[in-house]
């Protein structure tokens, strides 16, 4: 079964040629097939033969795709053979191929030669599965098992969110890594999906996965790098308080957050629940602005009071979160502190409480509302 994207690979393509990032298991190859179908020559640098032919003879690409023409030419997991990436530029200015390279990592590609394409070649990312692409979405089910399509289509979601965590995080990623303590790299997993969403401290986490603070930071950075997680940068423009420096640290997905966590239950009323309602909207909010190619900031405001707001974009809106099916006075709180900076256009406040209204200049939501609106264009 193929869910339709809200990505669209032909269109991505029919403009400039584009690297498309993603985790393994987000959709990628099937997007492909389905918006490109026979008009692209998918080269799949997972078929053994293929990979081991460029790997010894990177200029051979430019005879197989003579042999194959095709309006577009795909390659499917680019970062394994980054050499190639000399003859994709040559390609794409000696004969205007158009290219679509898609990847898992960037980790390779950062050392090898992605430069070579600046400013031929533009970057998408495919994320989970969003609310208007979720068949027969279910807010319960999605915290629980997020978005990966192999999990939302699986008559069994906790055996397919186990089988991926364990052949591609436990396994791939590792790999990946190359880190030389599997034990401590691990634990890093574990408590690095206990404390997404909140903001971080290397010094505590580092002590409990028994590294030092320089090791933990590479730990994030091949999370980044690998497309696993996503990191919300403190908005610091405040005057009236002082703004904490930190960052906070996202999986990207819910499923795979709660399954290194070792989170089999999220019961309403309880904090684990409300992390993860936080976390559905943060992706909600990332897929849209890279969808509709917005390319604007996503940060948080906390102050060192306690004070804060769940998500600022752009220094426009402000987003607080609350998964409380009645809001009280105490949900106000962080959003009324920063209305007194005078700098946001727009304050949300996204709950679970089915009435829509509007105080003191703050836009109270149900999460579909707030959902809609923002895929309506309404929001930022």
């Amino acid at each position: 079964m193929f869910i339709n994207r809200i990505l669209n690979a032909k269109q991505l393509v029919d403009k400039k040629s584009y690297f498309l990032f993603g985790p393994r298991g987000i959709g990628k190859s099937s997007l492909i097939k389905h918006d490109l179908g026979d008009q692209s020559l998918i080269i799949d640098l997972l078929h053994s033969e293929i990979y081991m032919r460029l790997m010894d003879n990177p200029s051979q690409l430019e005879s197989i795709i003579e042999l194959n023409r095709k309006p577009f030419v795909v390659i499917d997991e680019i970062q394994r053979v980054p050499e190639l990436l000399n003859e994709v530029h040559r390609l794409i200015e000696n004969k205007q191929i158009r290219f679509l390279l898609t990847g898992s990592s960037a980790r390779k590609l950062k050392r090898q030669g992605v430069n070579l394409l600046a400013g031929r070649a533009r970057q998408a990312e495919l994320y989970p599965l969003t609310y208007h692409e979720m068949p027969n979405f279910n807010l319960s089910h999605y915290l629980q098992f997020g978005g990966l399509p192999m999990v939302a289509l699986s008559d069994e979601p906790e055996e397919d969110l186990d089988a991926y965590v364990h052949t591609y995080l436990e396994e791939e990623i590792k790999a990946e890594a190359l880190v030389q303590k599997l034990p401590a790299f691990g634990r890093f997993l574990q408590l690095s999906a206990l404390t997404s969403g909140t903001t971080l401290n290397f010094t505590s986490i580092a002590s409990d996965a028994g590294v030092s603070s320089v090791t933990l930071r590479e730990y994030y950075q091949i999370l980044e790098d690998t497309f696993l997680g996503f990191l919300v940068l403190p908005w610091r423009y405040s005057v009236k308080r002082k703004a904490v420096a930190t960052a906070r640290f996202y999986y990207f997905d819910t499923g795979v957050k709660n399954r290194l966590a070792k989170i089999r239950a999220l019961p309403e009323k309880t904090d684990l629940f409300g992390q993860a309602f936080e976390q559905f909207i943060a992706m909600e909010l990332r897929a849209y602005i890279s969808y509709f190619r917005k390319k604007l900031p996503i940060n948080f405001w906390r102050t060192s009071e306690g004070y804060e707001v769940d998500f600022i974009i752009a220094d426009q809106v402000a987003i607080e979160v609350k998964s409380a099916k009645k809001i009280s006075a105490k949900c106000f709180k962080g959003l009324k502190y920063l209305m007194e900076e005078r700098k946001m256009k727009k304050y949300y406040l996204v709950s679970q409480d089915p009435i829509a209204q509007k105080q003191e200049g703050i836009y109270i939501l149900p999460w579909e509302d707030f959902i809609k609106k923002l895929w309506d264009g309404d929001v930022i």
